[in-house]
């Protein structure tokens, strides 16, 4: 089976699986070919936890999930040296973040120093332990969920963190038809006893496999003309001023070379997913927010006229002209 193949069929099984949450779906594919991490917005019970545990029954990789909470400390995450009075030595037990696959459950219930534990095993694939450092997994993503800021109980993710996610993608109930979908999927799983597995149909996908895949998506065609339109968005968010009226003077700080980076990858890993070789601007356009609104930093005044990071995006999107 080619790697196309592989792919699609893992995402067609993870969405049965996943019913009304196509955006979330689509999006955790998108990070697994971009080797990036995902944060996901919304609220209790949409299936954030379902799409990542059903998306690793289909591959070849170990899950773990952690549970952030007020009381955790940097060494619940990254592992810490134990000493073993039988050999007179300290030994380094590996933490939660040595797994393929990580379920950040409501990261932002966590206080930022545990936060900032993550920002070099996401940034670097690594951690550090007194003077050790040690080696995350090759196929390592960090899928993050965290609650609207409005809850109670909740932090706000430092700037630095926040860049290192690859997207910020924000999901919604599902609508009336899916609803019923799921009642019927959840009664189906009751009858049958399968309870809480989340085994999907298919063959597991290999890391070979995957790094292949990944491979492949670098490989596909961009057109001179398109990698100038993307550069000209980014280059935008740094200088507001060219769009002119209430716009231009409502960025603190622009998206960062890690924001183009990620823009390219996720429309090249769009587009492969659908099936084309090369990259049109739609792709760039349909990952454009998810990539940037978290990356745009707006001003106090921005905020008080009630204008969002998406509302910017969408002018942006508007005024860039389309090659």
């Amino acid at each position: 089976m080619s790697t196309t193949q592989a792919l699609h069929n893992l995402y067609k099984n993870v969405s049965s699986r996943i019913i009304g949450q196509e955006t979330l779906v689509k999006r955790l594919l998108i990070a697994l070919l971009a080797d990036g991490h995902l944060l996901v917005e919304g609220a209790p019970g949409l299936a954030k936890t379902r799409a990542i545990k059903v998306l690793s029954s289909g591959i070849d990789g170990d899950f773990q999930r952690i549970q952030f909470t007020p009381d955790l400390l940097p060494a619940d995450l990254t592992g810490t040296d134990i000493f073993r009075p039988q050999e007179g030595t300290f030994k380094f037990q590996p933490g939660p973040l040595f797994h393929n696959l990580i379920l950040a459950d409501e990261i932002n219930r966590a206080p930022a120093k545990v936060q900032s534990a993550l920002l070099e095993a996401m940034g670097e694939r690594q951690i550090t332990v007194g003077s050790t450092t040690y080696h995350l997994p090759d196929m390592f993503l960090v899928m993050a969920t965290q609650n609207p800021i409005e809850q109670e109980g909740t932090h706000p993710l430092p700037e630095a963190q926040l860049d290192r996610f690859l997207m910020l993608i924000r999901i919604d109930y599902p609508n009336y038809e899916s609803e019923r979908k799921i009642l019927q999927l959840v009664r189906e799983e009751i009858r049958t006893n399968r309870g809480d597995e989340y085994p999907i149909e298919g063959e597991i996908i290999d890391k070979d496999t995957l790094f292949a895949a990944r491979h492949e998506v670098l490989e596909l065609h961009m057109s001179e003309n398109l990698e100038t339109y993307l550069l000209q968005i980014i280059m935008t968010t740094r200088e507001p001023s060219i769009l002119g009226g209430k716009y231009a003077n409502i960025i603190q700080y622009g998206a960062s070379p890690r924001a183009t980076i990620a823009l390219d990858r996720c429309a090249r890993a769009n587009a492969w997913l659908e099936g084309r070789d090369f990259v049109t601007p739609e792709d760039i356009q349909t990952l454009a927010y998810d990539v940037l609104r978290h990356r745009i930093l707006l001003t106090f005044e921005a905020e008080a006229e009630g204008i969002t990071t998406d509302h910017f995006i969408s002018k942006l999107l508007a005024s860039v002209p389309v090659p």
